[in-house]
C-alpha cells in the first residue's frame, strides 16, 4: 500500500512538473509571439500579407513599433533598437514612403518623421524607461498612419491627425498579441480608449479602399502627382546647388576671369557623374537605404560646410575695392590664385554631388515602371528648365552689382548654405546611427517643423543646434574683427585667450584655413590649449616681431630639371 502510495505521489508530482513545463512553454512562446516581427518589405510581400496600400505599409511597420516595446519590455534593448531601424530602413525608406510623403504632402514631412525616428531610437540608446519609449512610437505610429491615409486618398493632409489614444490602444492591442484591430482588452485600464481602438482599427482592417487621389505604393501610377513629386524634388534640391555654383561662377566673372570658369563647370560635371556612380555603387554594394548611406550623405555635407564656410569668409576679406585690387596685383597667374580657384570648383563639385546623389535615389524606384517613368521625366525636365532661369537670373544680373554689395551678398548666401549643409549633415549622421539625438518639448515649440526650417537645415535637436550656433558666433566674429582689425600683437593676444577654442584669432591674422582646423576639433580640447599658449606668446612679443611673423615667407625658387642644367654647360 505504502509503494502504491509513493508511487502514485511520482505520478502526481510528474503529471505536475509537465503541466508546469507546459505552462511555462506556452509562457515562452507567447512571449516570442509578441516580440516576433517581419523585417523587410519583401518578407512582408513574401508571407501573403496585404500590401497594395500604404495603410498595408503602416500595417507592417505598427509591428515593427510593437514588436520594438516589447523587446524592450523584456530587457532586450539591442532587439527594441533594431526593430525601430527594421520600420525606418526596411519599409519607411524601401517602400518609397519618405519620397512620397514628401512629394505630396511637405517637403519637411520627411524630415519630420525621420526625426521622430531617431527620437524613439534615443531612448533605446539613453536607457530611457518603456513608457518613454511608447510615447515616442505611439507619436510615430501617428505620423505614418496619418500619412497612409493622405497618400491612400482617405484623408486630406489638412485633417486632423489620428488620436493620440486610439494609437496607444493599437501598440498595447499589438503588444498584447492582437491584430491591432480585435483586441480583448475591453476590461483593461485603457477603458474606452480601448473600444475606440478597436471600432477604428477594425475599419482600416476591412481592406482599405484607396481614394480618387491615392499614391500607389511604390511611386507607380499617381499621374500628376508623381509629376508634381519629382517637380518639387528636383527644385527644393537644384536649388540649394543652383545658388553655390550660380554664385561662384558669378563671382569669377566679376573677377574679370571668365578662363576660370572650366574648373567650376568641370567640377559640376564630375559631381553629376559622381552622383550616378555613387547611386548605382550604393546599390551593388546593397548600402542604398541604409545607414552607410546616411553616414556618406553626412560626411560630404559636413566637409562641404568646411568649404562653403572658407570660400564665404575669403569673399569678405576682398569686399573693399582696395583690398580687392592689391590682391589682383599679387595674385594674377600665381600658384596662390590657383588654389584659390580649384577651391571654388571643389566647392561646386560638392554642392552638386550632395544634392545629385539624393535625387537620383530618390527617382531610382520609379524607373520600374513605364507611366511613373515618364511622370518623373516630365517633372525633373520642368523642374531643370526652371532652375536654368534661377542660374541665368543669378549669372547675369550679379554681374551687374557694384563690387562690395556683390562680395557681400555672395558670402552671406554661402554662409546660409554653410549654416544648412551643417544642418543636414549632421542630421544625416544621427540617421545613419552615428550620433544619438536629444530635443526637447522647449526646441520643439521653438522650431516647427516647416519646409522654411527644412531648407535652412534648423532642427529641434541639440546636435545640430550648437554647431549651427558655434558657426554664427563664429561668423559674427570674423565680421567684427574685420572692421575693427587694426593688426595688433596685444589685441591678437587678448582674442586668441577668449576665443582661441573656435580659433578666431586666426581669422584675425587672415588665416582662414587654419582657424577652420580650429573650429573642426574645438569639440577635443586641443585648439583651447594651443590658443592660450599662443595668445601668451603674442602678448609677450613685440609688435616689430609680430608683424614679421605674419609676413608670408618667400617661397624658394624652383630647381632646375638636370637636362637643362645640362644644357647650360
Amino acid at each position: 500500500m505504502l509503494y502504491k502510495t509513493r508511487k502514485m505521489s511520482r505520478a502526481a508530482a510528474v503529471f505536475a512538473a509537465v503541466i508546469a513545463f507546459m505552462v511555462i512553454a506556452m509562457h515562452g512562446i507567447q512571449a516570442f509571439a509578441l516580440t516576433e516581427y517581419i523585417d523587410s518589405w519583401d518578407h512582408w510581400k513574401e508571407a501573403g500579407k496585404p500590401a497594395s496600400t500604404w495603410n498595408d505599409v503602416s500595417d507592417a511597420m505598427d509591428q515593427c513599433f510593437s514588436a520594438s516595446a516589447s523587446l524592450y519590455e523584456t530587457g532586450d534593448v539591442d532587439g527594441a533598437y533594431k526593430a525601430i531601424n527594421a520600420g525606418y530602413y526596411n519599409y519607411y525608406e524601401v517602400t518609397g514612403f519618405e519620397r512620397t510623403a514628401m512629394g505630396h504632402i511637405a517637403g519637411s514631412r520627411k524630415t519630420e518623421v525621420e526625426l521622430q525616428f531617431s527620437k524613439a531610437k534615443a531612448v533605446t540608446k539613453s536607457s530611457g524607461t518603456l513608457d518613454e519609449l511608447k510615447t515616442e512610437l505611439i507619436t510615430l505610429m501617428g505620423m505614418v498612419r496619418r500619412d497612409a491615409n493622405v497618400l491612400d486618398g482617405i484623408t486630406s493632409k489638412d485633417d486632423p491627425p489620428e488620436d493620440t489614444s486610439v494609437t496607444a490602444a493599437r501598440l498595447e492591442s499589438l503588444m498584447n498579441g492582437g491584430s491591432g484591430g480585435d483586441n480583448n482588452t475591453s476590461e483593461s485600464s485603457q477603458g474606452s480608449a480601448d473600444s475606440t481602438a478597436d471600432e477604428s482599427s477594425a475599419e482600416s482592417k476591412a481592406s482599405v479602399t484607396p481614394g480618387e487621389n491615392a499614391v500607389a505604393v511604390g511611386g507607380t501610377g499617381g499621374g500628376w502627382g508623381t509629376f508634381a513629386a519629382c517637380f518639387g524634388i528636383i527644385l527644393r534640391e537644384g536649388l540649394e546647388a543652383i545658388l553655390v555654383v550660380g554664385a561662384i561662377i558669378a563671382y569669377l566673372v566679376k573677377k574679370g576671369h571668365k578662363n576660370k570658369l572650366k574648373y567650376v563647370y568641370a567640377g559640376c560635371i564630375l559631381a553629376i557623374g559622381a552622383s550616378f556612380f555613387s547611386a548605382w555603387l550604393l546599390e551593388q554594394l546593397k548600402l542604398a537605404n541604409s545607414a552607410n548611406q546616411e553616414i556618406i550623405e553626412g560626411v560630404t555635407a559636413l566637409i562641404a560646410v568646411v568649404v562653403l564656410f572658407y570660400v564665404s569668409n575669403w569673399m569678405v576679406s576682398k569686399a573693399e575695392a582696395e583690398a580687392w585690387n592689391k590682391y589682383i596685383e599679387g595674385q594674377v597667374e600665381t600658384s596662390a590664385e590657383k588654389g584659390s580657384v580649384f577651391t571654388l570648383g571643389f566647392t561646386a563639385f560638392l554642392a552638386v554631388y550632395r544634392e545629385g546623389a539624393e535625387v537620383i535615389l530618390f527617382y531610382q524606384p520609379l524607373l520600374d515602371d513605364d507611366e511613373s517613368m515618364k511622370m518623373m521625366w516630365g517633372g525633373f525636365a520642368v523642374g531643370c528648365v526652371v532652375l536654368a532661369f534661377v542660374f541665368i537670373a543669378i549669372r547675369f544680373l550679379s554681374v551687374k552689382l557694384p563690387l562690395r554689395p556683390f562680395f557681400l551678398g555672395t558670402s552671406i548666401l554661402m554662409f546660409i548654405m554653410s549654416v544648412s549643409f551643417l544642418g543636414s549633415g549632421i542630421k544625416e549622421l544621427i540617421e545613419g546611427d552615428v550620433i544619438t539625438m536629444t530635443t526637447s518639448d522647449t526646441l520643439t515649440n521653438l522650431i516647427p517643423s516647416n519646409d522654411f526650417f527644412d531648407v535652412l537645415g534648423i532642427y529641434p535637436c541639440w546636435q545640430t543646434l550648437i554647431p549651427q550656433l558655434i558657426l554664427i558666433t563664429l561668423t559674427v566674429g570674423i565680421f567684427v574683427i574685420q572692421k575693427w582689425k587694426r593688426g595688433n600683437h596685444t589685441e591678437c593676444g587678448i582674442v586668441a585667450i577668449l576665443f582661441g577654442t573656435i580659433g578666431l584669432h586666426k581669422f584675425y591674422n587672415g588665416k582662414y584655413g587654419k582657424g577652420l582646423l580650429y573650429v573642426v576639433f574645438c569639440w577635443s580640447g586641443i585648439p583651447t590649449v594651443v590658443g592660450l599658449l599662443e595668445g601668451i606668446h603674442y602678448l609677450t612679443e613685440t609688435q616689430e616681431e609680430y608683424e614679421e611673423e605674419l609676413k608670408p615667407k618667400p617661397k624658394a625658387p624652383k630647381k632646375k630639371p638636370k637636362a637643362e642644367k645640362a644644357g647650360a654647360h
